[in-house]
């Protein structure tokens, strides 16, 4: 199976709404690695790694949920990692 890595920016209103938490959660059920923090001008920052399909799920999850409001998604391909858990820093 490939597996591709993603960081990723989120913007519009996804923190203070468990943004982190629940981006844990649909990782974890799609067997996706990485990692979710906060970043200081109210975005959140993520990297996942994972098959490209379930990177994908986990964004549409994401995007659909009626807890955020992501106005915008930056994101770029950077090299494997490796790891087994999500982590909230």
């Amino acid at each position: 199976m490939e597996k591709i890595r993603k960081h990723f920016i989120f913007t519009g209103e996804v923190q203070g709404v468990g943004f982190r938490w629940n981006a844990k959660q649909i990782a974890l059920k799609y067997s996706v690695s990485g990692w979710a923090k906060n970043i200081y001008d109210g975005t959140v920052e993520m990297e996942a790694e994972g098959s490209p399909l379930d990177i994908e799920c986990l964004l549409e999850e994401l995007q659909n949920a009626r807890w955020a409001y992501i106005e915008r998604i930056d994101a770029e391909e950077i090299p494997l990692q490796g790891g087994y858990d999500f982590e909230i820093r």
